[in-house]
């Protein structure tokens, strides 16, 4: 039996400091909250002075881990969560949502990055870790796996009237609203798509990220990360290319030829990473699930940005199902950019973790459910 679910919209937005306001459009370069003559290159994205980044839901939880400083980074644990009402707990679950907060000068900006599997773990932790949406300056999705989005429009459709009117939510690429396939062409075969529909009836805008996109003023985008490395996409599910009861993606703007109604072997062209320019730090780079590969992923950054130096590397790494020569040379790989810190979350695995730690051990920093990561002063 086929069964499609749904979720999420298209939009368009390119939000920046108070001090440069403008929209972006896809292929349009950085906009900047400083004046353009101010800045070497035309492509230098936002600086802020402090990053933390608060896994709202990984696939993992470890109640016992302290709060540390690593190096000068400063890592909170969140553990049992007692009240007089009892003993609560986060509850993890396969997928991945994230809230961070930055800021510049007397600037704080807010984004809600990914969404989680189902939306009661998504509300339960929001509540437990006292994130209020209606404070988010904008929305991302990293790609349209369900295990990243499902939450998005009952999140909207509890929260929105108390939300920013104007709000947006950031997309890689018109494919992200494709419908995706597993176990394609057999009888028990599912579908899925994000619900453009729900999102567009929310009065909330997608923005198609194709190019290096500023988001709320203090965040970048990748964009369209190319597969330059020896990384290669890993089993996934399947993309329908066109529209079908109202969801799906246009074939017209599908960044890749493709028929209408054809499905295909999923590329991942609209998958994009988030990050930011962490005054004397560098990047910080968060990978969502990174299909396209991490280290593709932290190249293109630096090239969006002008940046080389990578403060932290974070997010899912899709690692799981590779084999061990696959992820040593991931590993060899990103030593050879050298962050201060690699944290991997969700789908990296325990292949990528055993890697690291054998060979550098000095650089891994092992997330949770409810960590969150200070960055900068």
């Amino acid at each position: 039996m086929k069964k499609h679910k749904h979720q999420l919209t298209r939009r368009n937005l390119l939000q920046t400091g108070a001090r440069l306001a403008g929209a972006a459009l896809v292929g349009v370069p950085f906009l900047h909250h400083r004046p353009l003559s101010a800045w070497a290159a035309a492509s230098a994205p936002p600086i802020v002075d402090r990053l933390a980044v608060r896994i709202v839901i990984d696939s993992f939880h470890n109640q016992i881990t302290k709060t540390k400083h690593v190096g000068n980074v400063t890592v909170e644990r969140a553990g049992t969560i007692r009240g007089p009402g009892g003993n609560r707990m986060l509850q993890s679950q396969w997928g991945l949502a994230t809230h961070l907060e930055s800021q510049r000068g007397g600037e704080t900006r807010q984004i809600l990055l990914d969404f989680g599997g189902t939306a009661d773990v998504l509300f339960h932790n929001y509540n437990l870790l006292k994130i209020d949406p209606a404070q988010a300056d904008a929305l991302i999705v990293s790609h349209g796996h369900d295990d990243h989005f499902e939450g998005l429009v009952p999140m909207l459709k509890r929260h929105r009237a108390s939300m920013q009117k104007d709000l947006k939510v950031y997309i890689g690429g018109e494919d992200t609203l494709c419908y995706r396939w597993i176990r394609p062409g057999q009888d028990n075969a599912v579908s899925y798509a994000l619900d453009r529909q729900a999102i567009e009836e929310s009065n909330v805008k997608i923005v198609l990220g194709q190019q290096p996109t500023v988001v709320a003023g203090h965040a970048f985008t990748t964009g369209e990360i190319p597969r330059k490395s020896f990384e290669r996409i890993l089993p996934t599910p399947h993309v329908e290319v066109g529209m079908r009861d109202g969801l799906g993606c246009h074939s017209t703007l599908f960044s890749h030829d493709s028929k209408e109604g054809e499905t295909i072997v999923d590329a991942f062209p609209g998958e994009h990473a988030t990050c930011y320019h962490v005054k004397d730090r560098g990047l910080v780079v968060i990978s969502s699930c990174g299909h396209k590969g991490i280290v593709n992923s932290v190249r293109q950054a630096q090239k969006a940005s002008g940046v080389e130096k990578v403060h932290a590397v974070m997010g899912g790494f899709h690692l799981t199902p590779a084999p061990e020569d696959y992820i040593a040379q991931t590993v060899q790989e990103l030593k050879r950019i050298n962050p201060d810190h690699v944290m991997p979350m969700h789908c990296s695995g325990p292949g990528f973790v055993a890697a690291m730690q054998q060979m550098i051990p000095e650089k891994l920093v092992l997330p949770y459910t409810g960590s969150r990561f200070v960055f900068g002063a």
